[in-house]
Formats: C-alpha cells, sequence, structure tokens
C-alpha cells in the first residue's frame, strides 16, 4: 500500500509520520481528547510511541496513518487512520480518529471520512470499510451512523481500557454496494 495524500478543498489528509508528528503534540494534550480510547497521547512521549505504532503498522502493511490539515483554518488538527487492513478480503478500519476540540463539529471530520471512504473503495477497490467504536461514545456512534454505517453487533467488554475499564465495541460497516447511494445522498455537497 502506498501512502497517498488526500485532499479536498477543506482538508488535507498527509501521511503521518515521525517527521511531522511534532505539529500534533500541542493538540494531543487537550483534555478527553481520547477518552474512549485504550491508547494515551497526552505526552509528548505517549504520543510518539502512539504514532510509531501506526506507522509500524504501515510498514507491515496493515495501517495508513494520516496527520490532519485543516485547510479552512490553516491549521494541523488531528490524526485518522486505516488499520486492520486485510487485503485478502478487501475490509479495513478507519478509525483511531481525534481531531481537537476546535475542529470538532466544525464539518471537518465528514470530510475526511469522505476521502477516505472514496479512497477505500474507489482506489483501493476494498469491499468493506468497518468502524469500531466503544459503546459509550455517543458522539461519535451518530457520526458514523450519519455517514450511513451499519450497526453489525456490539463487541461485549472486548477491549481492556487505560483505566482497566472494559468496554463493549459497537461495529459498524459499510459495503461497496453501499458507497454509490451514500456518496450521492450523505456526500452530495463535496
Amino acid at each position: 500500500m502506498t501512502a497517498p495524500t488526500l485532499e479536498n478543498n477543506r482538508v488535507k489528509l498527509i501521511p503521518l509520520d515521525l517527521s511531522n508528528y511534532k505539529q500534533l503534540i500541542t493538540i494531543a494534550k487537550e483534555t478527553d481528547l481520547i477518552y474512549y480510547s485504550p491508547n494515551t497521547i497526552s505526552t509528548p512521549e505517549t504520543l510518539r510511541d502512539y504514532v510509531q505504532t501506526a506507522v509500524d503498522g504501515f510498514y507491515n502493511n496493515t495501517t495508513l496513518p494520516f496527520i490532519v490539515y485543516d485547510k479552512q483554518l490553516q491549521a494541523f488538527a488531528g490524526s485518522t487512520r486505516f488499520g486492520l487492513v486485510n487485503h485478502k478480503n478487501k475490509v479495513l478500519h478507519i478509525g483511531w480518529t481525534w481531531i481537537g476540540h476546535d475542529f470538532q463539529g466544525t464539518g471537518l471530520n465528514s470530510h475526511m471520512k469522505f476521502l477516505m471512504l472514496q479512497y477505500a473503495f474507489e482506489t483501493l477497490k476494498f469491499e468493506k470499510v468497518e468502524f469500531r467504536i466503544d459503546e459509550r461514545n455517543k458522539k461519535s456512534r451518530k457520526a458514523v451512523e450519519k455517514l450511513g454505517a451499519t450497526l453489525e453487533g456490539i463487541l461485549r467488554q472486548d477491549t481492556v481500557m487505560s483505566d482497566g475499564f472494559r468496554r463493549s465495541t459497537c461495529c459498524y460497516g459499510i459495503l461497496k454496494s453501499e458507497w454509490p447511494a451514500i456518496k450521492s445522498n450523505t456526500f452530495k455537497r463535496f
């Protein structure tokens, strides 16, 4: 898998690596930014470890991480990635997404997801995109449902959080056959 830059008039998704992750240090310190994630990014060291894991996955052909640049605000906003990439079955996940509080609710996330879904279905020719979200994270669940993803089930107490809590994970999916309708209905303004 190559590391493309994905871009439209609102957002630029640039491959994330150890040469550019420092642009995110200030944002990563924001309170409760990734509360529903089992990861920690609140210090420069934990952010570097987080990015190193993503980069290792890229070299193992299982992840494709991005740093998010908001073209409207002319600022780096956060990070997202393709992960759990299964080339044989043509299935991948979109997730590990976090953007600073100032960027939330601005439409930036919808632009990010559009570019990623378009790339997954139209360039990579994958058959399915999945999203996994903490059952308690109502905001992210609503956002993924608004994209047109279908709740396929809940994995009960499948992920241990950093505080020891065992979260349940909601599994959402979009099939390649559903993408044309989602693209024309949900993303018609893009």
